[in-house]
């Protein structure tokens, strides 16, 4: 038998993100997959070691991994549709978590069991609210890559993202923004510097 699993996660390198704004670079959603992964881990690990906090790591990487698993099946809806409204958001997260649903059959089954709970995930845990915090800041640190490349057309969404990443009860996002945003603003040669 044949299992399909793989071959569509493979796809997201084919569905582009941001596609209602002018981009200087396009981005695909398995690059934003691996952006949110990375700072997803970072997240988890600040919050943990420098806040005292108890998530678990791998779990939240995890989660990272499979966020956008739906995708492949639906698109990425632009976000001024996906939460034009209640009905609209609803309606859409019913038919991500079918796609997902859908995905997991796709795996075989002894697979299933240890690969489900990360594309289910559960949307209560603190896991999971890292990973969503995460998948912001990929947002917000995409804006800044734009606007460093003179596209103005990321300002809004960068003033935006950036006030719902500071309005979170999240030390670990505080601290990210403290320690390691500014340096996304700095060219390769002032990186080294």
């Amino acid at each position: 038998m044949r299992y399909d699993f793989y071959a569509f996660m493979d796809r997201m390198k084919y569905i582009k993100r941001w596609q209602l704004m002018r981009s200087e670079r396009e981005e695909n959603i398995m690059e934003h997959s691996q952006s949110v992964t990375l700072l997803a881990h970072a997240l988890a690990t600040i919050r943990n070691k420098c806040f005292g906090g108890n998530v678990d790591v791998a779990k939240t990487v995890l989660y990272a991994v499979y966020h956008e698993t739906s995708e492949v099946v639906t698109g990425d809806l632009p976000t001024p549709i996906k939460y034009y409204n209640k009905n609209i958001h609803g309606a859409y997260k019913e038919l991500e978590r079918s796609a997902c649903e859908n995905m997991v059959k796709k795996l075989p089954e002894p697979m299933r069991e240890e690969i489900s709970p990360y594309v289910l995930a559960d949307e209560e845990s603190e896991e999971y609210k890292i990973v969503k915090a995460a998948d912001r800041l990929s947002a917000y640190i995409k804006c800044l890559e734009e606007l460093r490349s003179g596209n103005s057309e990321f300002s809004r969404a960068k003033k935006t993202i950036e006030e719902d990443l500071l309005s979170r009860d999240m030390p670990e996002i505080r601290y990210f923004f403290e320690k390691f945003i500014y340096s996304f603003t700095l060219s390769l040669d002032e990186l080294e510097e």
